[in-house]
């Protein structure tokens, strides 16, 4: 696929809205999956290509690739950590129903996302500040990095006529609940979090997060756990943000050219408790060499800003409100199906 094919990605699955036939869900270690044959199906993706473990769905300008055991996946190569691995049921490669709701259903056809709002304002929230430094490198610090970062995007969505609120606009401590709560007080927005990475292990590449969904283990922390459970204010926007998400990262990927470390989940107190759509982006580990020249030169910096300012161009080109129409979800059948044909053994599914 061509290098700028994620960053039509959004665009491209937005143009058309579709849907044949029913799902039929495979239980699997008592979880709900759904065969890559019937998403292919479904979505008009075309059969399902295999060479040992990498699967692969392909059109001509549409692809979705993942390999069984693995939980990275890519649609027209940009990189998602799903939920839970790609299974074989059967000798037939799965994903889970809950990455296909909240994770493929958005991203492949935001145009069906329901009750979404029409964005007028964007909410910036620079990491750390004050006493808190964040990740530090020998050109600077993160609290510096993500402030100028901020300003300079703020000031693209002006110019760009979007109201813009920051969390911060001088070198002040604010904490992550007061940040959420600034961003629940506008309806009409989305929040996008910017920090920069640090890792003893040589780590490179942008990575973008998005809230878990309930019952979804965070992929920052060490394993599931009670509170995956607890219902969290920022769920009720679970499509939004995985779609922002995907907005998001594609623009920041293919501007960059940066490696590509996925768009994530998890529950960090400022997308968990916000009540509008939400990221938090990585912008490179300021803890590698390379990647820290790259984040002290202002040209990345300003590049990061106009990533800012097309990731919400696209999402808001995308997405907005619109007639209700019926969503693709293992639950609730297409128009004109029967219910889903449920498979409660991995036996029957042979």
């Amino acid at each position: 696929m061509p290098r700028f094919a994620p960053i039509l990605l959004f665009l491209l699955f937005a143009l058309r809205a579709f849907g044949a036939g029913e799902w039929t869900l495979l239980k699997y270690e008592n979880r709900d999956y759904v065969t890559l044959a019937n998403i292919g199906a479904f979505y008009q993706l075309g059969p399902v290509l295999r060479t040992g473990n990498q699967v692969q769905l392909r059109t001509a300008v549409r692809s979705l690739r993942g390999e069984v055991g693995s939980a990275e996946f890519y649609l027209n190569n940009l990189k998602f950590i799903l939920s839970y691995p790609v299974v074989d049921i059967g000798c037939k490669p799965s994903i889970s129903r809950m990455d296909l709701t909240k994770l493929l259903e958005p991203v492949l056809r935001p145009s069906r996302i329901q009750n979404s709002a029409t964005v007028d304002t964007i909410i910036l929230d620079p990491g750390h500040g004050g006493g808190d430094s964040g990740a530090t490198c020998l050109f600077g610090n993160e609290k510096t990095f993500a402030l100028d970062v901020a300003l300079r995007a703020r000031d693209m969505l002006r110019a760009a006529k979007f109201r813009v609120y920051m969390t911060r606009s001088t070198d002040r401590f604010v904490p992550l609940e007061e940040r959420a709560a600034i961003a629940s007080r506008f309806p009409n927005a989305l929040f996008i979090s910017i920090h920069f990475n640090s890792s003893g292990n040589g780590a490179t590449g942008v990575e973008t997060y998005t809230l878990a969904p309930r019952g979804v283990p965070s992929m920052a922390t060490d394993g599931p756990s009670l509170s995956d459970l607890v219902p969290c204010t920022g769920n009720a926007r679970d499509a939004e943000n995985i779609a922002l998400a995907c907005a998001t990262h594609a623009t920041l990927v293919c501007n960059s050219a940066m490696f590509d470390r996925g768009i994530k989940r998890a529950r960090f107190v400022v997308l968990r408790d916000s009540a509008i759509p939400g990221v938090l982006i990585e912008g490179g580990f300021l803890s590698n060499p390379n990647d820290a020249r790259r984040i002290a030169n202002v040209l990345y910096r300003q590049q990061m800003a106009g990533s800012i300012l097309q990731a919400v161009q696209n999402y808001c080109n995308a997405v907005g409100p619109r007639q209700a129409l019926p969503v693709a979800s293992a639950a609730t059948p297409p128009p004109g199906a029967t219910g889903p044909t449920v498979i409660t053994s991995q036996s029957a599914a042979r």
